[in-house]
């Protein structure tokens, strides 16, 4: 967990995660943040999770790296 979250959310439970903010994700900026929520209305991972664009877009990865 530790690559993929801030240090201060490595040891929050599953349940907790989906209600931090994007920028618990490691890589994710404040300003990123900021620009998901004034896009897209994401607060939370778990809006970024269930968000249909994001989904639509990692369905069509998984099909087109299965196809390979």
């Amino acid at each position: 967990m530790s690559k993929l979250l801030d240090k201060e959310y490595e040891s929050k439970s599953l349940a907790d995660l989906v209600k931090a903010p994007v920028s618990a994700l490691s890589g994710v900026s404040e300003n990123d943040a900021k620009l998901l929520q004034e896009a897209f209305r994401i607060k939370t991972v778990g809006d970024l999770g269930r968000n249909k664009f994001f989904r639509a877009a990692t369905a069509l990865v998984d099909l087109a790296d299965s196809m390979k």
